[in-house]
């Protein structure tokens, strides 16, 4: 059936037609002109597509396939024909890369030890290293980083600008309905997220240890004693208040002010007091001075603003006035260099502002005053509603324009820090539009240092190219790779090849240098390249993609689907998923591909697929009739083989069938939250988890899905509490389950643990299924081993396999070992891999119980299943060390270091050079581990004995 099908395409001359077509343009309005790839120029001039919606953005899923038309049939299962190695190219990160990430890690931490030491702001410190976080694309490090700028931040600006970006990062976590953007903080609110605390805390580096929305609230002012005074009956006692102010300004107003037909009354001394321009007006040598009533009708102010300005100058504070009164208040004050006015009228007004709409209204007269708070708050309204807030054309105009820009400067509140959060959420939503390239044009202009430069010309350049403006993008570009691409696109493909050959000559070899130079190359001089680029950095997607692209060409089906399924081993790219699914539509295996649609739509419910052209849903409707049906019973029974079997993404697509029926299945999103958080998509599995919470119709099932997300979050008291309810109110497995792994999460003497058990045991007492009550007695068995009851561990494993909890050999193989049955563990693992065939982890884990050379044999699958797993490095480095092998040790290590860089691989290596007696190259590998952890123990006690020889070679 295959053959005869593959015969019909051909006979349509569709793979003829993808060979010949151009690469899919950027922007409907971009030359092509001078552009061939790989495979050969165009033809005739051909319209283009449109551009596919921002979900297939060539930078977030770098597949560009060529347009082609559709097959005969409307029922066809190749409606985009097949894919083409010469349409693919690879992407060009919108962050810098450095050539030796381990020399600017070290680089990094010695600009901040230095600032540290000489007292120099370290937040634009911890700001570059975020920059250089992202290329390795660590979320922890990247958080970790944002919250020191955030700590380091000295001013109301970039406080307000650092929360909001935190807030941003952790938008998945809240709860539905989302609270307003300035909000006093909840409990679980981060204190670095607090809106008050970004632009009320002090001015000094560091945080307020009590947020602002939780101190207690100031005491009520004390009373004045009552004035006593004669009454007309000749006897003393207390006025009431009428006659109390009417006596008081009896004696003390000496001054009037005239405003149109009214007076107001004040106390000269009081007013001169506000401003050394006052004092000179009434007590200098002006006719002022010498006049008791004074004429105010043209300086800009009311008769109430006026009153309002006597109050303050009599008792130091400002009472609950208007709006309107405090923006009168506010201008008088700039009018007459009243700083203290001016102060107290900038905090009542930012304390006003409450949301976008407040925010609106008065940002205008903000940036007017130069109220530095008022328009901190305003922007801080703006940005903790994006990316929605950037669909106001007000909010736009003022972020995005030239002329916005220098009235947030003037008012102090424009910076790089600020645009460098607008341009990220900017580029995450769609990198084609003109506000991304109005933020980036922003940003540029911000710029101070040079690493300011590089990003934001590195970024700007980027969104050129995907706009297709190539010319503009070869002038914006600071990566040599991003100016190579852009010549490309103009034509220039071997100006193009020069120059990055010129780049892998100069520099030490980088997996990205072969694998640009090889989108300019043909040939065996491209499959060299891609094959050096995957040598030097396995993580890199494009050369797996080409690969198996050129072996689909040839017919070779398996090997294709070998080759993509190298990156789906160890990460789950959306783009590499679609090649797959399209290359099982190529050989008539309609299951598999339904199967990797649901899995894409599970992670992305948006994607479109076939360059932008069609959405899953219609796909898996296209074929339909090719597939079977399963009911939800049949469902259920797919759900239970496939995650025996470890087939994470298989089951990912059963519970996506079954929520297209379902689709307020609390239970079933739960579900699938957990098999994203094994396939390691942290935030498809929170957003999946929020949809389990928000769609669960029961109180003590919601309470469940919250303390999960409180726990997700680091906020294991209130995940306990949640449990707790959730029990009050109804017995449930998921109840016990949360409570128990919550009080497990932590260092537990043995009665403590044994509760765990007995909190496991009251959730298998409940019902529920045997793929949770399985995880129940797998967790029971954990626990019974490191209380070192290894028979009860043993009897609780065995009651998970018993039931197709597969990963309990894991557990069963452990107990082996501590038994000293060291074959047995080794089997154990074994008939787990039987099962799972591909996982890296489990041979991992069974090189613990195999001989040397077993070992070896495991760890290097391991390496070739998930090149990112360290251990195997590590072990294999461990092992030629011993054997006096430095050189071959020290690169072991690099080669993992060259695309991973890993804290306890650079540890490793800096032990290593230490005992090698290379100083250098220990401090160089010290500086950059702590630049990822500066709290590392073992570190800092390395790096601090190497110090102190370098110290003695110097002196």
């Amino acid at each position: 059936m295959t053959n005869n099908f593959l015969t019909t395409i051909r006979s349509l001359k569709l793979i003829e037609g993808y060979k010949a077509a151009q690469i899919y343009p950027f922007s409907s309005g971009a030359s092509t002109s001078g552009s061939s790839g790989d495979g050969g120029g165009g033809g005739g001039a051909k319209p283009p597509p449109p551009p596919p919606p921002r979900s297939v953005s060539l930078m977030s899923a770098s597949m560009c396939y060529p347009h082609a038309p559709s097959t005969s049939g409307s029922d066809s299962t190749l409606p985009c024909g097949l894919p083409s190695a010469a349409a693919l190219e690879p992407a060009l990160d919108a962050c810098l890369r450095p050539v030796d990430h381990v020399s600017a890690l070290a680089a990094s931490y010695r600009r901040m030890s230095s600032a540290e030491a000489a007292g120099d702001d370290l937040c634009d410190v911890y700001l570059e290293q975020h920059a250089l976080f992202r290329a390795i694309g660590d979320a922890r490090l990247l958080r970790r980083a944002l919250r020191a700028a955030r700590v380091q931040a000295c001013d109301p600006h970039r406080r307000v600008v650092l929360a909001a970006w935190l807030r941003y990062e952790r938008r998945e976590d809240e709860f539905d309905p989302m609270p307003p953007p300035l909000d006093p903080c909840t409990p679980t609110t981060p204190l670095l997220e607090c809106p008050r605390s970004a632009v009320f805390a002090r001015e000094s580096s560091g945080v307020d240890p009590v947020c602002p929305c939780r101190r207690p609230p100031p005491p009520p002012p004390t009373p004045r004693p009552p004035r006593f005074r004669r009454n007309s009956s000749n006897t003393f006692g207390a006025g009431d208040e009428d006659d109390e102010e009417e006596e008081e300004e009896a004696e003390t107003n000496d001054l009037w002010f005239i405003i149109g037909q009214e007076e107001v009354a004040c106390e000269r001394s009081c007013i001169a007091a506000l401003a050394k321009p006052l004092n000179t007006l009434l007590y200098g040598g002006f006719a002022e001075a010498r006049r008791d009533h004074i004429d105010f009708s043209r300086d800009g102010i009311s008769p109430r603003g006026m009153r309002a300005v006597a109050a303050y100058s009599r008792n130091g504070r400002l009472d609950d006035f208007p709006p309107d009164t405090m923006l009168e208040l506010l201008a008088f004050a700039n009018k007459f260099c009243c700083e203290g006015l001016k102060v107290a009228c900038d905090n009542k007004l930012a304390s006003m502002v409450r949301g976008v709409d407040e925010a609106l209204s008065l940002i205008d007269l903000g940036l007017e005053e130069a109220a530095h708070l008022l328009v901190a708050t305003c922007l801080q309204a703006f940005l903790r509603e994006l990316p929605k807030s950037l669909s106001n054309p007000e909010v736009a105009r003022l972020l995005c324009s030239p002329e916005g820009r220098e009235l947030l400067d003037a008012a102090g509140n424009a910076s790089f820090a600020l645009y460098y959060f607008l341009s990220y959420v900017a580029m995450e939503e769609d990198m084609r539009s003109n506000t991304t390239v109005m933020l980036l044009e922003r940003l540029w202009e911000c710029a101070e240092q040079p690493w300011h430069k590089q990003l934001a010309l590195h970024q700007l350049g980027c969104v050129m190219l995907e706009r297709g403006e190539f010319k503009d993008a070869q002038g914006h570009v600071y990566s040599l790779a991003g100016v190579a691409r852009a010549k490309y696109k103009c034509g220039h493909k071997y100006m193009a090849y020069k120059l990055m050959n010129r780049v892998v000559g100069d520099y030490d070899p980088a997996g990205w240098m072969y694998q640009e130079r090889s989108v300019y190359c043909v040939g065996k001089e491209k499959m060299a390249d891609l094959r050096t680029a995957t040598e030097l950095d396995p993580t890199l997607t494009y050369p797996y993609k080409y690969r198996a692209a050129a072996l689909l060409e040839e017919d070779k089906f398996e090997a294709a689907l070998e080759e993509i399924d190298k990156v789906l081993s160890f990460r789950m790219v959306l783009d590499c998923l679609e090649l797959r699914a399209w290359f099982y539509l190529a050989a008539g295996d309609f299951e598999a591909a339904v199967q990797d649609v649901r899995a894409i739509l599970t992670l992305d419910p948006t994607y479109m697929m076939f360059h932008g052209k069609m959405h899953g849903e219609q796909l898996i409707e296209l074929l339909r009739g090719h597939v079977q049906h399963w009911d939800m019973a049949d469902c259920w029974m797919q759900l239970y083989d496939r995650w025996s079997g470890v087939d994470d993404i298989g089951s990912l697509a059963v519970v996506q069938q079954m929520l297209a029926r379902e689709p307020g299945n609390s239970s079933l999103r739960f579900r699938q939250s957990l098999l994203l958080l094994r396939l390691n998509c942290q935030k498809a599995a929170m957003r999946s988890l929020r949809l389990a919470r928000n769609s669960s119709i029961h109180e003590h099932e919601r309470l469940v899905y919250e303390g999960w997300i409180l726990y997700d979050t680091g906020h294991r008291e209130e995940a306990l509490e949640k449990a707790e309810q959730s029990i009050r109110l109804q017995r449930s497995f998921e109840a016990f389950f949360l409570k128990a792994y919550a009080l497990g999460d932590s260092s537990l003497d043995v009665e403590s643990a044994l509760s765990v058990v007995q909190l496991l045991e009251q959730a298998n007492s409940c019902a529920s299924d045997n793929l949770r009550k399985g995880q129940a007695y797998n967790n029971m068995g954990s626990i019974y081993v490191d209380c070192d009851l290894l028979d009860e561990a043993t009897e609780c494993y065995s009651i998970a396999l018993s039931i197709k909890h597969t990963r309990a050999h894991q557990g069963l193989a452990r107990v082996h070992y501590l038994k000293n049955r060291k074959k047995a563990a080794f089997d154990e693992m074994s008939s787990l891999l039987k099962i799972a065939k591909n996982s890296a982890s489990a041979y991992e884990k069974r090189s613990e119980y195999a001989e040397r050379d077993v070992a070896k044999s495991d760890l290097n699958m391991a390496t070739l299943l998930d090149p990112t797993r360290t251990y195997p490095y590590r072990y294999r480095a461990a092992v030629l060390m011993d054997e006096n092998k430095e050189d071959q040790a020290i690169g072991e290590l690099s080669q993992a270091l060259a695309f991973k860089p890993d804290l306890q691989l650079l540890h490793l290596r800096a032990a290593f050079f230490d005992s090698m007696g290379d100083n250098t190259s220990t401090l160089r590998d010290c500086e950059a581990a702590l630049c990822m952890d500066p709290t590392h123990g073992d570190t800092l006690d390395l790096y601090s004995r190497a110090s102190t020889k370098a110290d003695q070679s110097q002196s």
